[in-house]
């Protein structure tokens, strides 16, 4: 069985990986994608995996983006760290749903399970996938609660997002900064991806706010803003290519 991972965190691909070699080891692990984009770009230019363990929640916005732009008919098993989606509705149309941290019984339990379907019943799980897609409307402004007012912020005045200690503070362009009640993770769903992207586990910034890019000594990205930001932004080396196509509007 060959299997495609889509998982932007290395330490949860890490586990999903000994988790199967534990279970067994016949399997193939043949990619590893972390964004939408990688993943589009995966799936058209390889051949078809047997099975798909997807993260709901992608470096650049949510995974159902990816049914939206191309035509997926493989078996996929979902994954998430947050459960405010409904777990029974994952679990009636999609092969299965695990939340995280994955346990090797419940992956077990779901390999199990899709080697029962035949053709027809994959067809139907995919068939039913739409009932699963998110709001396809991108926001344009946010609601900021400020003191005793809600201040109305549009997008294009944002440089980023960034977060420290599970708290949350919008940067504007003007060099103002409020505090936002939402995850990084709940907030890059409602964004749309050709203008914010998930640097890292601190920050989403806007494209139009990135000043410059230093090529940093192990191949990780630099990004300067065109603010003051509380850290240096690095991305990543696996990224790395990813967000330079992503800047210049190339993907």
């Amino acid at each position: 069985m060959k299997v495609l991972i889509v998982e932007d965190e290395t330490v949860a691909y890490e586990n999903l990986v000994d988790i199967i070699s534990e279970i067994d080891s016949s399997i193939e692990i043949v990619g590893n994608t972390e964004s939408i984009r990688q993943t589009i770009n995966w799936l058209q230019n390889n051949r078809s995996p047997d099975l798909i363990l997807m993260d709901i929640h992608l470096s650049d916005g949510s995974a159902f983006t990816i049914f939206r732009n191309i035509t997926v008919e493989i078996p996929i098993i979902f994954t998430t760290a947050y459960d405010e989606y409904a777990i029974e509705a994952f679990k009636v149309n999609s092969v299965d749903y695990l939340l995280k941290p994955i346990k090797a019984d419940e992956l077990k339990r779901a390999f199990t399970k899709f080697r029962k379907l035949n053709h027809t019943e994959v067809m139907q799980y995919l068939m039913q996938m739409s009932r699963l897609y998110p709001n396809d409307r991108h926001k344009d402004k946010l609601l900021i609660p400020y003191k005793d007012k809600l201040l109305p912020i549009d997008m294009k005045d944002i440089s980023c997002f960034y977060t420290t200690n599970k708290n949350t503070c919008v940067y504007l362009k003007n060099g103002d900064k409020y505090p936002y009640s939402k995850t990084l993770e709940q907030i890059i769903t409602t964004l749309n991806p050709a203008d914010f992207i998930r640097a890292n586990k601190q920050f989403i910034v806007a494209r139009d706010s990135v000043k410059n890019i230093t090529i940093w000594f192990d191949n990780r990205l630099l990004i300067t803003l065109d603010i003051e930001v509380p850290e240096r932004i690095y991305i990543s080396k696996n990224k790395a290519s990813e967000f330079k196509s992503w800047v210049v509007n190339d993907i």
